[in-house]
């Protein structure tokens, strides 16, 4: 194993349990052992000879109270991620009936690949996660509130409730770290929940922008 390759198992190996976590915490149903496989496993499955083989890292998982809910998850093996990789994932997801795809990338996302997926988001949606950026899972540092989306009915008894309307909400912006890990959407409204030394807990609301 050369010098990159030592450092490329662990790397993915946390990778890999991070956007685990994610799926989890987005309601996807995710094993358990993915949670809490250690790095001498992760290596035995993905990277036998040394190097991790990105295509097996690849999985599908569906909401746990809606199994037509389902998302994609990709490696490309590309450092650069441009065209190509994203046609193939479009057609494995054609076959599979899946309209949701996340793209874990390595360094670049070229202008075509952003091109392409701009003209397909009104069937697909795809997002985008450099590597890097999944080392850490940012929710689980303690500084970083409990965040948890509101079900739309959820939104209206709150606006009902405090006779608001929606834009008369703090906002949060789609681009922010914590509401991409989320995948919220436009629109969608976030509750945040804070500890407080004198009231216990405090809650907060923003809508997704």
């Amino acid at each position: 194993m050369d010098s990159y390759d030592s450092r490329e198992v662990p790397r993915l190996w946390r990778v890999n349990r991070t956007i685990h976590e994610m799926m989890s915490d987005r309601g996807y149903l995710v094993g358990q052992s993915e949670l809490t496989m250690p790095l001498e496993q992760f290596q035995q499955a993905h990277a036998p000879g040394g190097k991790v083989d990105r295509t097996t890292l690849t999985f599908l998982v569906q909401k746990r109270d809606d199994p037509s809910d389902q998302i994609f998850v990709f490696f490309p093996d590309d450092t650069s991620l441009g065209v190509a990789p994203i046609r193939k994932y479009c057609e494995r997801m054609i076959s599979q009936n899946v309209q949701k795809g996340v793209v874990i990338y390595v360094k670049n996302l070229t202008s075509a690949a952003v091109k392409i997926m701009d003209q397909m988001r009104d069937k697909y949606r795809f997002e985008f996660f450099k590597e890097a950026e999944l080392m850490v899972n940012i929710t689980r540092h303690r500084l970083v509130p409990k965040h948890e989306i509101l079900t739309p009915e959820e939104k209206r008894t709150l606006l009902h409730r405090y006779r608001l309307k929606e834009t008369q909400l703090p906002r949060i912006q789609n681009t922010d770290p914590v509401a991409r890990y989320y995948g919220l959407d436009r629109g969608q409204v976030v509750k945040i929940t804070r500890a407080s030394e004198t009231a216990g807990r405090y809650l907060t609301y923003r809508l997704c922008m």
